[in-house]
């Protein structure tokens, strides 16, 4: 077993909440693409986000590298709450990137897909993403 895995499982078993840092990805509900276009867009918004950290936050970047990089991806109806999303990601100094399609496949050029919020501390990310369902 390699040592970090063998520190998280023992952090475990102390209760020891083992993220500290997270990132959230927040998808479109109102678009209909099919799962590797989904993937590829939440890829996108999680690299582009991260960038955002580890030149802006880099102790908050650094830190989620080193406890395992922490993702969850949500939904939000529409357009306008992804929008809401990241006017409150920005207030909060939170990094942050919006996805703008180029519309080579299945949407049309300058469709926004998605963001991605953080990496930052989980508490910070809560704030702005913690009311909002998984993706599925």
């Amino acid at each position: 077993m390699c040592a970090r895995r063998a520190a998280l499982l023992e952090m475990k078993k102390e209760g020891a909440r083992l993220f500290a840092y997270k990132q959230s990805i927040v998808v479109r509900g109102d678009l209909e693409l099919s799962r590797g276009k989904w993937c590829a867009q939440a890829a996108h918004a999680s690299v582009l986000a991260s960038e955002d950290a580890r030149k802006k936050r880099r102790s908050w970047f650094r830190r989620w590298c080193e406890e395992g990089q922490k993702k969850v991806v949500l939904q939000v109806p529409a357009l306008g709450e992804l929008e809401e999303l990241k006017r409150a990601a920005d207030s909060l100094g939170i990094p942050s990137a919006v996805v703008v399609d180029y519309g080579l496949t299945e949407v049309d050029p300058g469709t926004v897909t998605c963001v991605g919020i953080g990496p930052a501390p989980s508490e910070l990310v809560d704030k702005v993403t913690g009311s909002l369902k998984l993706f599925k």
